[in-house]
């Protein structure tokens, strides 16, 4: 149903009101985490399009995600909104370089290299550069750090030097200075271009050829930029040509969010706005919708304690949290990495017991190389999981298998027929099924997938029938073709692990925060005061993705065993609770109950279920739960599925296969 002008303004609060009032720029939006920005900016163009001062089509809002561009598109959607274009700043980029460069330059443009790594590598080569594979890797990221900086060969030196940044390891920046030179002639020779050049190639256009830029000017009239503290320099400049002057301009952001600067990100242009622009109006965002209020605290208090100086910076927003108070934030400390991964596990199963779904818990980290336990122990616990950053969704060979069935069923399916059920039974071919397969491994996440598609499919199908009409399958395929281009993937069920980069922009109803230690966090790579500042507001970032739950942890040791050398993180000092003595350790096979605790009698029962189980599904006897499982249930007599859930060795998984028979035999029921 499409909203009235004086609906959208009375679905905001007062500050997101005054966003959307705020039709003209130039505006800067100040806008904290949780705090309804997108809200506030989607309300703001439907707003400016209801009362006529935009025509949907010379809107033009850039994200720096393909995600947020989708959800942005889908609340506009939602909101009555049809036509203004929400893109990333490449993907905007690359639609109108695609559009001009036939009439100017003619033919096709060059062809996008996926990868710069073979070109980079050429480019060693030639200059006698011995490079490995890690070698290729961050001469690659010094390449895009120094186009997107607008740093050229001739000035990388100075520049460089003067911002103290550090050559990649093994080069000196004499080097560097030549590869990016070379890097540029094997890029001509082999006729490509890579993605910092569309943005570069655009601009230059804009800037030299006056019809171009005033053909794109007369198209795009008014502008919303996402996450404007991540701009970098390429983008502004992009940005400028766009504007040609013109102060119709909205920006929002969080200087506070600031943790991409080693890609050239700077939060520069959103904390000199209101110099560059004297008459723009600025209006701050600090009701915390999301997170209790032990979490905003946290992340208060943490920000609170920052240096003021020269990398400090600027003086941090402060939130106001507007949710029910909720559990008190979490702090452990661990004997050993192999612990903490077992320990959040535990935890992870007792919240999903309890009614949490996976796919709202998420546990984040600093560097990718520290999942590997965490996936272990989930794996263990029979917690299914999903890796963020690992293969794209839409790329997966049973996805794209799943959407070309679905295409032809599309076409062949009578107007009366619901989408739901259509998108169920062609799913029931390609790995779906009503109930998840019981173990992990390939056909769960084939399932996962599936899943995610069918769960879409009744999303669709209840916001249609909101609107009073029926979706079909061609809805469901023309919905999924649009995600693709954007690689906005639906919703996997299951526990998100991601590092603390990739969280930007996520949130859950719980999170752990893993490896809290010096060392980690902050990382041991970060030397001066500026990277240090940036790691504080990366772990800041990571505080503020939970909803409700939040739990702090690190290991003291790498090793079970090894000497407890870790200490936690600086950041912490001060703000973490309680004492810091060891939690006790939860191991991958638990201690043996003690034998006095048994009930012995319900011990028997319970192995002569286990017997008749392993014998039905032709599966060793400890695959259905090992002895310690048994042990424990015994010795505690759970009479709940929650009091189940506490006994070690029981996820999850094995609660939705047996918890009911396993009551049953505890309360002296059958066996079998």
């Amino acid at each position: 149903m499409t909203m009235s002008a004086d609906d959208l303004l009375d679905a905001l609060d007062p500050d997101q009101r005054e966003v959307a009032l705020a039709l003209t720029g130039p505006v800067c939006v100040l806008a904290g985490a949780g705090t309804g920005k997108t809200r506030a900016i989607t309300h703001r163009i439907a707003y400016g399009v209801r009362t006529g001062v935009y025509r949907p089509t010379s809107v033009l809002a850039v994200t720096f995600t393909a995600r947020a561009a989708g959800e942005m598109r889908t609340r506009l959607r939602d909101l009555g909104v049809a036509g203004v274009q929400a893109r990333t700043f490449h993907a905007a980029a690359l639609r109108q370089l695609g559009f001009f460069w036939p009439k100017v330059v003619g033919g096709a443009p060059p062809r996008i290299l996926e990868h710069k790594a073979p070109v980079v590598a050429e480019a060693a080569q030639r200059l006698n550069l011995a490079v490995d594979r890690i070698g290729v890797r961050d001469l690659a990221s010094e390449i895009e750090w120094s186009k997107v900086s607008l740093v050229t060969q001739d000035d990388y030196v100075r520049a460089s030097t003067a911002l103290d940044r550090p050559a990649p390891a093994g080069f000196d920046r004499q080097a560097v200075a030549r590869l990016l030179d070379v890097y540029e002639q094997v890029k001509t020779e082999r006729g490509v271009i890579d993605f910092e050049d569309v943005l570069l190639l655009l601009a230059a256009l804009l800037e030299s050829r006056g019809d171009v830029a005033a053909e794109v000017r007369a198209q795009y009239r008014h502008f919303v930029v996402d996450e404007y503290q991540d701009v970098s320099p390429l983008q502004q400049f992009l940005l400028d040509q766009w504007l040609g002057g013109r102060k119709e301009i909205c920006v929002v952001g969080d200087p506070s969010q600031t943790i991409y600067s080693f890609t050239g990100a700077t939060p520069h242009h959103l904390l000199t706005f209101s110099r560059t622009h004297p008459q723009a109006q600025v209006v701050r965002l600090v009701r915390d919708y999301r997170s209790t209020p032990q979490v905003v605290g946290l992340a208060n208090r943490l920000l609170a304690k920052a240096p003021r100086g020269k990398a400090g910076g600027h003086a941090p927003l402060e939130l106001v949290a507007h949710r029910p108070a909720g559990p008190p934030v979490g702090y452990v400390a661990y004997d050993d990495d192999d612990a903490e991964a077992s320990g959040i596990a535990a935890r992870i199963g007792k919240l999903i017991a309890a009614g949490t779904r996976p796919s709202e818990i998420a546990v984040l980290y600093r560097t990718n190389a520290q999942s590997e336990p965490i996936e272990q122990a989930l794996a263990s616990a029979g917690i299914g999981y999903q890796v963020r950053g690992g293969d794209r969704f839409f790329a997966r060979r049973d996805v794209r298998d799943a959407i070309l069935l679905l295409r032809g069923a599309g076409r062949a399916a009578g107007a009366d027929e619901p989408m739901p059920q259509l998108a169920r039974d062609v799913l029931l071919t390609v790995g779906w099924a009503p109930e998840p397969p019981a173990a992990r491994g390939a056909a769960r996440e084939r399932w996962d997938a599936m899943q995610a598609l069918v769960a879409l499919a009744d999303d669709l199908a209840a916001a249609a029938e909101r609107e009073g009409r029926q979706a079909m399958l061609p809805d469901l395929v023309a919905e999924l073709d649009e995600r693709a281009s954007t690689q906005h993937a639906p919703t996997v069920e299951g526990v998100t692990l991601a590092s603390l980069h990739a969280a930007k922009g996520l949130e859950w109803d719980a999170v752990f925060l893993a490896g809290m230690s010096e060392g980690l966090m902050p990382i041991s790579l970060a030397e001066t005061d500026a990277a240090i500042a940036e790691e504080r507001r990366l772990l800041y970032v990571g505080i503020t993705r939970a909803r409700e739950h939040l739990e702090l942890s690190y290991a003291r040791s790498r090793n079970p065993g090894g000497r407890a050398s870790r200490r936690r993180t600086r950041f912490l000092d001060g703000l973490w609770a309680g004492d810091d003595r060891p939690a006790p350790r939860i191991a991958r096979h638990p201690s043996p109950v003690p034998p006095e605790d048994v009930d012995r009698d319900l011990l028997a029962r319970l192995m002569e279920w286990r017997a008749s189980v392993a014998t039905e599904t032709a599966k060793p006897a400890y695959t259905v739960l090992n002895e310690a499982a048994l042990m424990g249930i015994a010795a505690r007599r759970p009479a709940s599925i929650a009091e189940l859930a506490r006994v070690n060795g029981i996820g999850p998984a094995k609660i939705d296969r047996f918890g009911a028979t396993l009551l049953s035999i505890v309360a002296g029921g059958e066996s079998r």
